[in-house]
Parts: structure tokens; C-alpha cells; sequence
């Protein structure tokens, strides 16, 4: 597969609603063979609550004009740090960025791509931490943050009916 570089731009809270249908395209691009409509619906949702947080930020990758893939996050609010719980002893400083999510369309995975999203999206934060979930039926995905300095620290079913998820933490600076 071609390691060729996508390129990225970057996006606050205000161009969220430029980009809106690209995060739309590129998730139905992305679970093609898996998705309904209540999961497109509930993924809408995602992006429009995440996209009212303070300080989201959306990575979008293009090969060319076309969009491949993104990564998008936002601060979490302090003392709003959920994953203490998953730590005997929390840091001195628990601020923290949420990975909310990376997804790339299939033919762009294993190609690099999600690691420039994801290197993007979290590069130059102040945060001292991020964090993600990751479902915990694909160990591979979590396999690939532990390349990038994440490591588990617990388990979390969001709410009754979700799946269970592997809570990742990474420093950010140190």
C-alpha cells in the first residue's frame, strides 16, 4: 500500500459546520460494510455535541481533494477527568486532551495515515494527557495507540447496552 503523506487541515469549533458532511462521508466511507441508519445517526450526533465542546479540534486528511480520514478531540473540562477512577494514585497535573475519534477510509489504512492524524490532532497541546477508548473487541487498534504511548489502564462500559471499551492514557509532555 502507498505510504504517500496526506495532507491536513486543521479545524476549530467554527469551520466545524464546513466540514460537517466530510466527517459524515468519510464515517460511512469507513464502516461501509457495518453501518445503518441509527448508527449514522447516532455518529451525527457525536460530531455535533463533540463539536460544541470548548477547544474541539478536527484533523482532516486529503489525498488530494479527497477526504480520507480525521482525527478529532476536544479538552476535557477540569475535574471532569473520568479515567481517574482507573488510576491508584492520580497525576499532579490530570489535564487532558479526549481522542474522540481517528477513523481513515479502508483503502488509506496501514498506510501511515492515521498516525499523521492522530500526531497532528494531538501536536503542540497544553494539556498534560490524552486519552481515548477503544473497543475492546479490536486489539489490533489498541496494539497500534500502544506504538504511539498509549498505554491501558482499565475497562469502561459508558453506559448499559454499550460495548466495553480499554481506557488508553498517554503522556503528552513531561
Amino acid at each position: 500500500m502507498s505510504r504517500t503523506p496526506v495532507a491536513l487541515r486543521r479545524f476549530g469549533r467554527e469551520g466545524l459546520p464546513g466540514i460537517r458532511q466530510t466527517l459524515m462521508d468519510v464515517h460511512a466511507g469507513a464502516y461501509a460494510d457495518e453501518l445503518d441508519d441509527e448508527a449514522g445517526r447516532h455518529f451525527a450526533g457525536s460530531v455535533d455535541r463533540w463539536g460544541g465542546y470548548p477547544g474541539f479540534t478536527c484533523v482532516v486528511g486529503y489525498d488530494g481533494e479527497e477526504p480520507v480520514g480525521f482525527a478529532y478531540g476536544a479538552p476535557a473540562p477540569p475535574g471532569c477527568e473520568w479515567w481517574r477512577e482507573h488510576l491508584p494514585t492520580p497525576p499532579a497535573d490530570a489535564s487532558t486532551f479526549a481522542v474522540s475519534e481517528l477513523m481513515v477510509i479502508p483503502r488509506r489504512r496501514k498506510t501511515g495515515a492515521a498516525a499523521q492524524l492522530h500526531a497532528a490532532l494531538i501536536a503542540g497541546r497544553p494539556e498534560a494527557l490524552a486519552v481515548l477508548l477503544v473497543d475492546s473487541e479490536h486489539p489490533k487498534v489498541e496494539a497500534l495507540y500502544a506504538t504511539w504511548g498509549y498505554r491501558r489502564i482499565g475497562d469502561r462500559q459508558p453506559f448499559p447496552g454499550a460495548p466495553s471499551f480499554t481506557v488508553m492514557l498517554r503522556q503528552l509532555r513531561v
